[in-house]
């Protein structure tokens, strides 16, 4: 099965087939920086690094634009607030952004251009736009015609005479209609400008999209990605301009993703319910983060509610602790060849960068001590390919891991002496579960100090201490040593109560919060 995914434009699925294979173009809006970005921000983020790694593992060369948007109203009255330049803003912003997307072991983008690095390309645009007569300049203010393009509205499937009608919109006698936007705005003052045809200025917020789009990639694109609140106006704006620039289609595949809620409610200043990424993450982790964003569909609305949180919580410790139990039959060496340690700051987890080696096999090679083990993860990953490639179905993917984590669980215990037959076992499913992982960037962490960190934050949350469990499991394990049960299911009872979940083994007793 090839690649498939939904666009936007036609409002279906469709056969990926770029316009120069192998090469594939891809644009994603990225932030406007200024401020700390909320977790709706992220999504994108992590989203469309899952569809690049899956690109390359299909055998595409992906050239990824991501852009920083650093010439913005809101940038300029953050900046006026601060009584500080609306750069020292932006690039502020810009560092908090990628330590942010460090934190979350994304990879690097192939391009990060900033709207104020490419004042020419945007000038440029706008000039060839007004000799195409596809816009207007009045009082140094440039506007383009959404009556001169027309197919306005093809993205959005909005019919133009119906958005007048329909839409509110101040009235502004430099408009030849309502709808026109601006390409190119005059000086205000304490406002940051550059010098142009029209007069001292700034550019459009659509406009700024289009030009570095075309300076970087050129005329046509393959990919065009976004939250799906950019669909209108934005993406429909930057078509408008794009295409009446080139008179080509500009993207071949509008991919969106949805929106964020927070237990049911839709994130917004209103509600008091907006959220940092950063924030977030010191919370919780950013493997969690990571994980609730792709547990759901991307075209889906995704939920950060208590209720979501905590069951990715549990399935991350299902997959780390089966991680952990293959790890433990490994030699030290092998297990820190491909892995990563956490940091600990002021009690709170943090990730290291990771880049991801995106895998270009087929698969993954398996031990001759376990045919039966090989023949069941080829299969399923025959299924992992037909879910990515049906537009990037991550939650089918995902039921895909638990079914191999409980067949692996089923197959290998705590215990078991460590054979060669074993080892390959383990050996295997770890090596299936970091490969599968590196393209979502997840799963890449050393399982035992994972699973501790995991445990201490939600200690934090219940507002126990380790050294007091530890206690209670020593007085249980002792208990068992001199025969006293009645004190022992006592304490396990005590243990049960607080939310502890105890492991009794041939090498002792062991205890993790229960999820």
């Amino acid at each position: 099965m090839s690649l498939v995914l939904y666009n936007t434009l036609s409002q279906k699925k469709e056969k990926f087939e770029p316009h120069q294979p192998p090469q594939v173009k891809m644009y994603c809006c990225g932030p406007t920086v200024y401020d700390f970005l909320h977790v709706g921000n992220f999504r994108g983020a992590i989203f469309y690094n899952a569809l690049r790694n899956w690109l390359e593992h299909l055998g595409y060369q992906v050239t990824f634009v991501y852009n920083y948007t650093d010439v913005d109203d809101k940038i300029i009255d953050r900046a006026n607030k601060d009584k500080v330049s609306a750069k020292e803003i932006s690039e502020k912003f810009i560092k908090e952004f990628e330590t942010d997307y460090a934190r979350l072991g994304l990879r690097k983008h192939t391009h990060n251009p900033k709207v104020s690095d490419y004042m020419k390309p945007i000038q440029d645009m706008v000039t060839e736009l007004i000799e195409k007569k596809k816009a207007y300049s009045v009082n140094g203010e440039v506007l383009y015609s959404v009556r001169a393009f027309s197919e306005y509205g093809k993205l959005s499937h909005r019919n133009v005479d119906d958005m007048r009608s329909g839409t509110r919109v101040e009235v502004d006698e430099k408009k030849q209609d309502p709808l026109d936007f601006a390409l190119w705005k005059p000086t205000k003052p304490g406002e940051p400008s550059w010098d142009s045809p029209w007069g001292p200025g700034r550019p459009g917020w659509h406009i700024e999209c289009s030009a570095m789009a075309k300076a970087l990639l050129g005329e046509q694109i393959d990919i065009h990605g976004g939250g799906l609140d950019l669909v209108f106006p934005h993406h429909e704006n930057e078509i408008a301009q794009s295409e009446g620039c080139t008179h080509k289609s500009f993207v071949k595949y509008w991919v969106h993703n949805n929106m964020l809620n927070f237990g049911g409610a839709k994130m917004s200043k209103s509600l008091g319910n907006i959220r940092t990424g950063r924030s977030f993450m010191d919370e919780f982790h950013p493997e969690i983060f990571k994980f609730l964003i792709l547990a759901s569909h991307y075209r889906s609305v995704s939920d950060f509610g208590e209720a979501s949180i905590d069951q990715s919580i549990g399935a991350l410790a299902r997959i780390y602790s089966a991680l952990a139990l293959a790890e433990s039959f490994l030699p030290p060496p092998e297990v820190l060849s491909t892995t990563v340690s956490l940091q600990f700051v002021d009690g709170k987890s943090t990730q290291p960068p990771i880049e991801p080696k995106v895998v270009k096999e087929k698969f993954i090679s398996f031990t001759e001590l376990d045919q039966g083990m090989e023949k069941q993860f080829e299969a399923v990953w025959v299924k992992i390919t037909e879910a990515l490639n049906d537009d990037m179905g991550t939650p089918e993917v995902f039921a895909l891991i638990f079914e191999q984590v409980r067949a692996f669980n089923s197959a290998v215990k705590w215990g078991m002496k460590a054979n060669p037959a074993v080892q390959a076992k383990a050996r295997s499913f770890r090596k299936f579960v970091l490969t599968l992982g590196s393209y979502f960037a997840l799963f890449q962490l050393p399982a035992k100090a994972f699973l501790i960190s995991l445990d201490d934050m939600l200690l934090r949350k219940m507002d126990l201490r380790r050294s007091e469990i530890d206690q209670i499991v020593k007085e249980r394990t002792d208990a068992r040593a001199t025969k006293d049960f009645s004190k022992s299911d006592e304490l396990r009872k005590k243990l049960t109560e607080m939310g502890i979940s105890v492991s009794d083994t041939a090498e002792g007793s062991f205890w993790e919060v229960a999820k």
